[in-house]
């Protein structure tokens, strides 16, 4: 028996591309948009070099903080330590003493901008909000008007560490007199 063999004959197919070219299309223009807008949300840090640390040590920058608490505020320092202890009463605050303060520390440090406001987890947002707008800008009388001067703009905010309440310890001296 003899085979009988058939030939193929292979036809060139041609690609359709038009489904990838339309998908390019729509594809690049996004990709240069969103390429624009991830730019903007990149936070661009400028670290120290080794040879700036001698400079920073030689000039040290005021750190402003306020710690709010229920009874009190604190302006201080994040390197020296207490600047002013304002006490609360019943929750009303001495607020022209408070503006005098903050524009007291501005005439010293004009180029200061910021401050961090140190809360306790109990302050209601009524109290936040008033000492956010104290902090940032406070009404000065100059001879004959009142002026509206801008204080501490940039405001960030955090919690207030927790107050260090001492435990007697056993042989340690109560009034002065040692305990047994």
């Amino acid at each position: 028996m003899k085979l009988v063999r058939r030939k193929h004959k292979h036809q060139d197919v041609e690609l359709n591309i038009t489904a990838f070219l339309n998908l390019m299309v729509i594809l690049i223009p996004f990709l240069l948009i969103t390429a624009v807008f991830s730019r903007v949300t990149v936070l661009e840090l400028n670290l120290p070099s080794k040879n700036s640390v001698a400079k920073q040590e030689e000039k040290i920058k005021l750190q402003l903080e306020l710690v709010v608490r229920k009874d009190s505020f604190e302006i201080r320092d994040a390197n020296l330590g207490r600047i002013k202890y304002l006490a609360r009463t019943d929750g009303k605050t001495n607020w022209k003493m408070f503006t005098d303060i903050l524009v007291e520390i501005k005439a010293r440090f004009p180029e200061e901008q910021s401050i961090t406001l140190l809360l306790e987890p109990k302050i209601n947002y009524k109290t936040l909000i008033k000492v956010m707008d104290r902090v940032r800008y406070a009404d000065v009388v100059q001879i004959v008007e009142v002026v509206t001067v801008e204080l501490f703009p940039n405001v960030s905010i955090g919690d207030a560490p927790e107050l260090l309440v001492s435990a007697p310890v056993e042989n340690s001296p109560v009034n002065g007199v040692p305990t047994k």
